[in-house]
């Protein structure tokens, strides 16, 4: 069908809208990535715009010899793989039995779930209950509170919802047990939308910012987030450049270590989220439009 002249219209301004936004997102990760690779005299004559200019890998050679960011990305990959994979864990453990119209109860647990995406303790009584179960400066702190994602529940429980009964009575019949049952069928088939879920879980812990200030008080077990903020932020990283051997001290200004250390921090996403994007449209419109 051959479009109108209004259609033509519409889909150039939309290709157009879409290209500015991208933009506007990808250029700025491209201007942090040309300061932490270009020289002092450059970044401080503000010559960097998207391109390095005078090569120079200072920036990152002094963020790794003389800052924790070693220890912090350490930390924050603890955070991440741990946490996403216990959110994955009991997000498919309570949405398959949701799932499923002869779970006893199931109206009332869906409810119930429901209900507490209306309200919230809010912060201070959120630290005091942390505070009583003992988790204050523990990593438990970061993964109990938000194990399973209600909305991310919702999403797989729809999916699950989708997925053909006959599988299910077939494999009954072959006498297959409930565990196997969701191990080697229901998760294979499930796969889009576990990826797309695995990326919303990893993206929100590898970020974890306030709840890490909040509730984490040795300053050796801060992820990423928290390190770069404080170098940002703070004058430590000009005390600590102070101390850098003369012949980098020379060649390196505060702002290219901070430039470096965002890269460090945003690259792991870059890199991993390619390989699962091909997932996460149709994992979390599948799961959504079946809802």
């Amino acid at each position: 069908m051959k479009s109108t002249t209004g259609e033509k219209i519409f889909y150039a301004a939309n290709h157009i809208l879409m290209m500015l936004v991208g933009l506007a997102c990808l250029l700025p990760i491209i201007h942090v990535l040309a300061l932490s690779l270009s020289d002092k005299h450059a970044i401080a004559s503000g010559s960097v715009v998207f391109w390095p200019v005078n090569l120079d890998f200072a920036g990152y050679r002094v963020l790794f010899k003389e800052t924790p960011i070693v220890e912090a990305f350490r930390n924050s990959l603890i955070i991440t793989v741990v946490g996403t994979l216990l959110n994955m864990i009991f997000t498919v453990l309570a949405a398959y039995p949701l799932s499923k119209r002869y779970f006893i109860g199931r109206k009332f647990y869906s409810f119930a779930v429901i209900f507490t995406m209306l309200f919230g303790a809010g912060m201070i009584p959120g630290y005091l209950l942390i505070k009583s179960l003992g988790l204050i400066n523990s990593y438990g702190a970061l993964w109990f509170p938000g194990l399973v994602s209600v909305y991310n529940l919702m999403v797989l429980r729809s999916f699950f919802e989708g997925l053909p009964e006959e599988l299910e009575e077939a494999a009954r019949i072959d006498g297959c047990s409930e565990w196997r049952l969701i191990l080697q069928i229901v998760l294979p088939l499930s796969v889009p939308v576990l990826a797309a879920l695995t990326l919303f879980y990893g993206v929100g812990h590898w970020n974890a910012f306030m709840s890490v200030l909040l509730y984490i008080t040795d300053s050796s077990k801060h992820n990423l987030s928290v390190l770069v903020q404080q170098m940002i932020r703070s004058q430590s990283l000009l005390m600590e450049m102070n101390n850098v051997q003369s012949d980098l001290a020379n060649t390196l200004t505060p702002e290219g270590v901070k430039a470096s250390a965002v890269m460090v921090m945003t690259l792991p996403m870059l890199i991993v989220y390619p390989f699962l994007q091909k997932y996460f449209v149709k994992g979390v419109m599948i799961g959504a439009v079946k809802g």
